[in-house]
């Protein structure tokens, strides 16, 4: 039996894909081992998987969380401060690496502390208790959107402090540009649309990717090649079918990349 190890650092669309997806309690797809089974019998891909902040908090990360934010892991929900200050994506022996664009392109939730900087991803503190949003407000200070060109050049700094440790191949999903029930056929006076948004994201993606070596996991080619409509449920969360396909190209890329032949991993 052969054993690759994935360490992904990112978040929904990588570990529903990779890992396992749930839907009402149950599993609607068991992660990229079932594409295995049949393509490559006795390989298996252990994935180790740590939820994301965005590129810019994430190249900062040293393992040691400030005090200041201790205690409230009960606010964060898939964002607790272990993983949003964690270091092990700087020191994982894996087999390859799997980042994704998904928080840069739509989280709008990064905070850096007013005196000490650091940042923090405050997922859904709209619905904080009212304590807790005001000291967010006095302490913190929201941080823009970031745009493709800045988003890659964190992703670049990130891949530079990756290499520093390991040579493992790095693979970074990109997102499906196809909304369901977006049918926007004239955008003039419109601020932009989601779909415009990945869109200039998956372009300078590919172009970081011409710099870098890295890996394209190409979730907008995968979607669009089998359509949509079976494939998509809303902007970043697919079908059971839709994870197959990505899984299944995942394991292609490995393959390419020579990860799946040979002895032991």
């Amino acid at each position: 039996m052969r054993r690759v190890n994935v360490f992904a650092k990112a978040n929904v669309d990588v570990y529903d894909s990779l890992h396992s997806s749930r839907v009402g309690g149950g599993v609607q797809w068991n992660g990229v081992n079932e594409i295995l089974k049949a393509s490559h019998p006795g390989v298996t891909v252990r994935v180790r998987h740590e939820t994301a902040s965005r590129s810019d908090a994430m190249i900062e990360a040293d393992g040691a969380p400030p005090v200041e934010a201790a205690g409230i892991d009960h606010l964060l929900g898939s964002f607790p401060i272990a993983s949003q200050f964690s270091a092990a994506l700087f020191a994982t022996d894996a087999d390859a690496i799997v980042l994704s664009t998904l928080t840069d392109v739509l989280v709008s939730s990064l905070y850096r502390h007013r005196k000490r900087g650091f940042a923090l991803l405050a997922g859904d503190c709209e619905d904080w208790p009212a304590a807790d949003r005001a000291w967010l407000e006095r302490d913190f200070v929201r941080q823009a959107r970031l745009e493709p060109e800045a988003s890659m050049s964190h992703f670049e700094r990130l891949i530079g402090r990756i290499r520093k440790s390991t040579d493992a191949p790095i693979l970074i999903y990109n997102l499906s540009a196809i909304i369901p029930g977006d049918n926007v056929h004239c955008f003039a006076g419109l601020d932009e649309t989601f779909s415009a948004r990945i869109r200039r994201f998956n372009t300078a993606l590919t172009d970081l990717s011409a710099r870098t070596g890295v890996s394209i996991v190409d979730v907008d080619r995968v979607v669009a090649q089998a359509g949509a409509d079976r494939t998509k449920l809303d902007v970043y969360h697919l079908t059971r079918e839709g994870y197959a396909l990505v899984a299944a190209e995942v394991v292609r890329i490995l393959d390419d990349l020579g990860l799946l032949d040979g002895g032991p991993a």
